[in-house]
């Protein structure tokens, strides 16, 4: 299998976001890289700064209002290998822990969420701490905003779960949250405060997001339904109907209990079908599995 089609197919399955994520950061890193190397060979290479500057975000509000989709692409964007290794490795990480007991949407949600949160309060301190102010505009890039989001958001809800670390042994994430925490604000004073400074938002989200939601509220409803909107455009399918036909049984035929007649050999009961009609109107047909959906076409040939 080609890896354009080891990349279709991780893009086309519904239950894949965290892989989704870590492609996207990737796919565009590797186009970076590909892009600098023929701009280099051509003598073209001044055209870069004007190409990164469509996926980075600048401090300066003049810049940011010409260029609106950097407050979330910047989250994505990369030009060193170890930025997007280290980021890539803590996303699979502690985005398996997050996934499992959230669910991919929750996941996708606390990162676009924790991007943009770092997004804000580096503007602002950009443009409202005297300290970091620099009158020209200073560009940012990386998922660690995102990511620091996700591994507060785990160490939340699970403060006690306990990860293997290499050299150290059994370490539980709360601790691992707040020395990213700490990390982060003691670098605010080093070479990169904007990215630090970026951490801090996104770390604030992943708290607040998951207290939210234990107190019944998701905040990440407004990016689902963004997605939902864009998974129903790229995903539309024909609408299906499958009906089953009734037949008279004879009252002997149900047991004391109440158990309904079993269906015929090979064939998939009512309430499967029903499950499985619920499930393509919360989620779409894309998102049944290869047996539920040779289970709804056996219906309909009834």
């Amino acid at each position: 299998m080609s890896i354009v089609q080891d990349i279709r197919t991780a893009f086309n399955r519904r239950d894949n976001a965290l892989i989704q994520l870590i492609w996207l950061n990737v796919l565009v890193f590797a186009g970076l890289i590909l892009l600098k190397f023929i701009l280099k060979f051509s003598s073209a290479i001044g055209y870069y700064p004007l190409i990164i500057s469509q996926f980075q975000i600048s401090s300066a509000f003049p810049v940011l209002i010409r260029h609106p989709w950097t407050i979330l692409t910047y989250a994505f964007t990369h030009e060193e290998f170890f930025h997007i290794l280290f980021n890539m490795l803590n996303l699979y990480w502690f985005g398996q822990l997050v996934r499992e007991y959230l669910g991919d949407r929750r996941l996708v949600s606390i990162y676009i969420l924790g991007a943009l949160a770092g997004a804000a309060v580096f503007l602002l301190t950009y443009n409202f701490v005297p300290a970091f102010q620099d009158g020209v505009g200073t560009p940012m890039v990386g998922a660690s905003a995102a990511v620091t989001a996700i591994i507060v958001a785990g160490a939340t809800l699970l403060p006690d779960y306990t990860f293997m670390l290499i050299l150290i042994g059994p370490v539980k994430i709360k601790w691992i949250a707040a020395v990213v925490v700490l990390i982060s604000l003691a670098g605010v004073n080093g070479g990169n405060p904007g990215g630090e400074i970026a951490h801090l938002g996104g770390a604030l989200l992943g708290f607040v997001f998951i207290k939210q939601l234990q107190a019944g509220r998701d905040l990440g409803r407004p990016v689902q339904a963004v997605g939902n909107f864009f998974s129903n455009l790229t995903h539309r399918q024909p609408a299906m109907r499958v009906s089953t036909p009734r037949r008279a049984e004879p009252v002997a035929a149900a047991s004391a209990s109440g158990a309904k007649k079993p269906a015929p050999a090979g064939q998939p009961l009512q309430d499967e079908i029903d499950t499985i009609l619920d499930k393509i109107s919360r989620s779409g047909y894309e998102s049944l599995s290869k047996e539920e959906k040779q289970k709804l076409f056996r219906a309909s040939q009834q």
